[in-house]
């Protein structure tokens, strides 16, 4: 939690509370189904939490936006987004029941109501969004295939619409193929 007090100094109570709720919960239910890495659940604040949150140091989302999360897996990056922006509606999708039925529960647990979930394959959903996120489901450009289609052409915000992916290694290489695009680099310091 010290890096999201450092990170986001401005958080109100309810999301300070909501944060600390996933520290109780996440191994919870990972002991029961596999969302997080099992080496890795000791590092949910840095590796999870935050690096989903840090999506909110370079955009920000508008009231009422709509955000798609595809491959939500334990609801990362949808949930810390969620809440992030109370008055934005986020949707995430899996196509692994278990998994969805965790971050239901999760959203839940800790109040979210600005959260809903469905099991489905991108492929198959064909709704629109003001802005589709995602943290390293495939190689970009995939990634882009599949979803350019569930990214609305009415734009309601200052950030036009588009796609926020998180992804590490040599993504320059991947967006060779792209003429609009920038990348951020993320870099959390312990």
């Amino acid at each position: 939690m010290k890096h999201i007090y450092h990170y986001f100094p401005d958080l109100t109570k309810l999301q300070y509370s909501q944060f600390e709720a996933l520290g109780t919960l996440y191994p919870e239910w990972n002991e029961k189904v596999n969302v997080i890495s099992r080496k890795d659940i000791e590092n949910l604040y840095v590796h999870h939490i935050l690096h989903s949150m840090a999506i909110a140091k370079y955009f920000s989302f508008k009231q009422n936006s709509s955000v798609l999360d595809i491959g939500t897996g334990g609801g990362f990056p949808g949930i810390p987004l969620a809440i992030l922006f109370p008055r934005v509606s986020f949707t995430l999708i899996d196509s692994i029941a278990k998994k969805i039925m965790v971050v239901e529960t999760i959203a839940k647990e800790i109040g979210l109501k600005n959260v809903t979930t469905q099991q489905i394959r991108v492929e198959n959903l064909h709704e629109k969004f003001d802005y589709v996120v995602s943290r390293a489901v495939t190689s970009f450009p995939e990634f882009f295939k599949m979803s350019k289609k569930n990214v609305s052409g009415i734009v309601n915000n200052k950030l036009q619409n588009g796609i926020i992916y998180l992804k590490g290694g040599d993504f320059f290489e991947e967006m060779k193929g792209f003429r609009k695009y920038k990348i951020y680099s993320i870099i959390i310091v312990r």
